[in-house]
C-alpha cells in the first residue's frame, strides 16, 4: 500500500535495490492506493505521488488496487456490512493468487511474468494495469450457484468487478489478458472472448485491435 510511509518509503528503497541486484528480472508488483472516501491519513496522496515515480522506474508490470473498490466489493458481493482490513486482504491475496497460479499449477493456456510484460505492456513506462476479479460470491451462495465461463466473462468487465474505483467503458483498452482458474475448457475460453469482442462497451485503441 503506497498510502503510508513504510509501503510507500521502504517500499520505493526496496524496490530500487531490487532493481540494481536483479536488473534482468521482470519486476511485477500490486500496488494498493488510497481512496479520497476511505483515507486513514491527510498525507496520503503525498506518500502516493511520490511513491508513483519508483514504480515507474522500478517495476515492469504493477497491477493497480484500491481501498475504496475493494470495501465496495466486499459490501456489495460478500454482503459484509463492514470490511475488515482482513477481509480486504484477503479478497487481494485472492487475486494475487490468480494472477501467478499459472507460475505454480500447469493449464492450457500458462504465462508467465514475462509474458504479462510482453503482452500488455505497450510502452516501457506505461505498464499501469488495472485488474478485475470475477465471479466475487459469498460463502451461502457459492454452494448453489453454477456460473458458466461467458458469465464469468462478462463479469469480469463490468465496473462492479474492477479492483479500481474506475469505469473502463469510458475510456479503451491497449491489451487486455484473461485468465481463468478451474474446470475450464479453451474451447469455452474462444467461445467468450468471441463474444467479448463483438460488444460495444469493450473498444480497443486504434494501434491494437486485436486487444486479447
Amino acid at each position: 500500500a503506497v498510502g503510508g510511509g513504510t509501503g510507500s518509503g521502504l517500499g520505493s528503497l526496496l524496490l530500487e535495490r531490487l532493481s540494481v541486484d536483479y536488473g534482468k528480472k521482470s519486476k511485477l508488483g500490486f500496488t494498493v492506493y488510497p481512496s479520497p472516501q476511505v483515507s486513514t491519513s491527510v498525507v496520503e496522496p503525498y506518500n502516493s505521488v511520490l511513491s508513483t515515480h519508483s514504480l515507474l522506474e522500478h517495476t515492469d508490470v504493477a497491477v493497480l488496487l484500491d481501498n475504496e473498490a475493494i470495501y465496495d466489493i466486499c459490501r456489495r458481493s460478500l454482503d459484509i456490512e463492514r470490511p475488515t482490513y482482513t477481509n480486504l486482504n484477503r479478497l487481494v491475496s485472492q487475486v494475487i493468487s490468480s494472477l501467478t497460479a499459472s507460475l505454480r499449477f500447469d493449464g492450457a493456456l500458462n504465462v508467465d511474468v514475462t509474458e504479462f510484460q510482453t503482452n500488455l505492456v505497450p510502452y516501457p513506462r506505461i505498464h499501469f494495469m488495472l485488474s478485475s476479479y470475477a465471479p466475487v460470491i459469498s460463502a451461502e451462495k457459492a454452494y448453489h450457484e453454477q456460473l458458466s465461463v461467458a458469465e464469468i466473462t462478462n463479469s469480469a468487465f463490468e465496473p462492479a468487478s474492477m479492483m479500481a474505483k474506475c469505469d473502463p467503458r469510458h475510456g479503451k483498452y491497449m491489451a487486455c489478458c484473461l485468465m481463468y482458474r478451474g474446470d475450464v475448457v479453451p474451447k469455452d475460453v474462444n467461445a467468450a472472448v468471441a463474444t467479448t469482442k463483438t460488444k460495444r462497451t469493450i473498444q480497443f485503441v486504434d494501434w491494437c485491435p486485436t486487444g486479447f
